[in-house]
């Protein structure tokens, strides 16, 4: 009898796991085309990205380290953790997000609120936007993106019927918006920031919020801007290095300078993949915010196309999943997703070859970087998931 209802309570447990078991088998059998490109594309990225960091990194950590492998083997270690966050999220359904919008906005808010505290956040070239220690750091306004995006997709999502009241849809947004990017401007850190604006602004546009609203949102974003790029000194600098690189290519200009010789350098094919000069204590920060350049240079403008061409690729297929997707979070989701990893991707670009400001953003999948990468696998891993559950 005790044998008996020992198993009677374990059944629903068992039952349960079961249930999961199969869940997680289906949803790993339905793969159409969309979903099957887009793990390709995101694979030639973290590839690619895998080598270049390798070449990239290699003088700087046997510089820091004493071995050219260190920071090569951090970004494997990452990379395996990336991939273990895209098979999970894009098994689990992608509607579950919406049972924990709160909690994933509690616990970005706390920890950007934390990394602000001295003795807690980790203070690198001025910013500090780290918590963590040694190799293991976690950058929050990383998570912030991901929980910022969750939740305005979730209020336009059931709030669908109102959105020509703008109290009911645009001001929760842009509430939680203006607290996280105050935070993050506190680090400081204005690249996020406008990332984080990108992803309100393509979800606010795919749910169909009017079109002068809009407008007024886009004319006090562009002039809140363009106030902070000259508030603050170095940003200040940034603005004038961008306008005229040349006029101090020994200082202020001396980053971009040496990026586009990088480029330059390369010419169709590149000097050959580990053969750059750059990265020979030339270009800062060469394997992380400037390592689009060091493609151009070792893989010239062909290797520049491949990696455009893929960034083009995810754009393409994310809007699909997009429109395909089975209910509007899903829709949503998958737009703000890829105006995060492409828009990203286009601000880094653009700093490299001279047509925007110098940033401090990442080129996605391709730069080295623990959380950033991570995160951004996750958010590949739930278009992926928008992307097989979508209409064929």
């Amino acid at each position: 009898m005790a044998t008996e209802g020992l198993a009677l309570r374990r059944s629903p447990l068992a039952a349960r796991v079961g249930q999961a078991r199969r869940a997680w088998a289906l949803a790993g059998s339905r793969r159409p085309p969309t979903y099957v490109l887009l793990v390709a594309v995101v694979a030639v990225l973290n590839v690619v990205g895998l080598v270049m960091v390798l070449s990239a990194s290699s003088v700087v950590s046997l510089d820091q380290y004493g071995s050219s492998w260190r920071i090569f083997e951090r970004q494997v270690l990452w990379s395996l953790v990336g991939a273990a966050a895209f098979v999970v999220a894009a098994r689990v359904d992608y509607r579950r997000l919406q049972r924990v919008v709160v909690p994933l906005l509690v616990v970005a808010a706390v920890l950007l609120v934390l990394v602000l505290v001295p003795g807690l956040g980790v203070k690198v070239s001025g910013s500090r936007r780290w918590l963590g220690t040694g190799s293991w750091r976690f950058q929050p306004s990383e998570l912030a993106k991901l929980a910022l995006l969750v939740y305005a997709a979730d209020v336009l999502t059931r709030r669908r019927d109102e959105l020509h009241d703008w109290r009911r849809v645009l001001r929760p947004v842009l509430v939680v918006f203006g607290g996280l990017a105050f935070l993050v401007l506190q680090e400081p850190d204005m690249d996020s920031t406008i990332v984080l604006a990108l992803v309100v602004a393509a979800v606010l546009v795919v749910g169909g919020v009017r079109l002068r609203h809009l407008a007024v949102l886009g004319g006090a974003g562009l002039a809140a801007a363009a106030l902070l790029a000259v508030a603050a000194p170095y940003r200040r600098a940034r603005v004038f290095a961008y306008l005229n690189p040349w006029s101090d290519p020994s200082n202020t200009g001396y980053q971009i300078a040496q990026s586009l010789i990088a480029l330059g350098s390369g010419g169709w094919t590149g000097v050959g993949l580990g053969s750059g000069r750059a990265k020979w204590m030339f270009l800062p920060n060469a394997h992380t915010d400037f390592i689009f350049a060091i493609v151009g240079e070792e893989l010239g403008l062909l290797g520049c196309l491949l990696v455009l061409l893929l960034f083009g690729g995810f754009a393409v297929l994310g809007v699909r999943a997009a429109i395909r997707a089975p209910d509007r979070f899903g829709t949503l989701l998958a737009a703000g997703i890829t105006a995060w990893v492409v828009g990203q991707a286009l601000i880094n670009i653009g700093a490299v070859i001279g047509l925007l400001p110098v940033s401090g953003i990442t080129l996605p999948f391709v730069s080295f970087g623990g959380s950033a990468l991570v995160f951004t696998m996750a958010a590949a891993g739930i278009l992926g998931n928008v992307a097989r559950q979508g209409r064929l």
